[in-house]
């Protein structure tokens, strides 16, 4: 368990990572990348080889929103469903938390909505309306907006960050259907020279987002060109 700044809701000061890595290799992924800092520690962590740390189940954050396994991607394909069950089991111990779920692989949520805890926010990146897989190998953005749509769960977010150019119709028609009750919007951090938006046309999306559901605003800027 680590306390730290929120890279999600305001609110989220604390995260818990008993499972780490991802196998969805995404070119700007800053956990991976916060993972280089373990090659003393976990080898698997610094390689970001998904893999269960049982220590950390025991070491549940007490009350509060938890970000869950922010460290990695808790649905993607490499993490088991042996391990996701522990994991939630071991949510189910602590009632007085919100814990927060993000993964890029929503359609795996459904396996386990039966078993979830209700104290649980479910989120998905949508980085645009148009095609990723030159940057990542998780599920395209429009498997997990269907995904997301007909996801019955009373309590869903959106990330959309990195933001990459999209489409501002579709992707507004998209998170009208999503119904999320909070969008994050917000540029690369870290120089990847991603297909960005212009800051306009982030804008003009916001203002569109903001007609229908809260929109937390990460890193606004203008678009870095090669």
């Amino acid at each position: 368990m680590r306390m730290k700044k929120s890279r999600m809701y305001s609110s989220i000061k604390c995260t818990w990572s008993p499972v780490v890595g991802c196998s969805h290799n995404c070119i700007y992924c800053w956990a991976a990348r916060q993972a280089k800092r373990q090659k003393h520690r976990c080898r698997l962590c610094y390689d970001f080889i998904p893999h269960l740390h049982e220590d950390r189940l025991r070491k549940v954050p007490k009350a509060g929103m938890v970000f869950v396994v922010d460290m990695g991607d808790l649905f993607c394909e490499a993490v088991t469903s042996k391990w996701i069950c522990k994991v939630i089991e071991a949510m189910k111990t602590n009632r007085n938390a919100t814990f927060f779920l993000e993964t890029k692989n929503p359609q795996r949520y459904f396996k386990f909505l039966d078993e979830l805890p209700q104290n649980v926010i479910l989120s998905t990146t949508i980085e645009t309306n148009r095609r990723t897989d030159y940057v990542s190998k998780a599920p395209p953005p429009f498997c997990r907006y269907l995904a997301m749509k007909t996801l019955g769960w009373p309590r869903k977010h959106v990330s959309i960050e990195p933001i990459m150019d999209f489409d501002l119709a579709t992707l507004v028609g998209w998170m009208k259907e999503i119904n999320p009750e909070l969008v994050s919007v917000g540029y690369d951090n870290y120089k990847h020279y991603l297909p960005e938006p212009s800051l306009h046309k982030t804008l003009q999306l916001i203002q569109e987002l903001e007609k229908f559901t809260k929109v937390e605003r990460k890193t606004i800027r203008n678009a870095w060109e090669k």
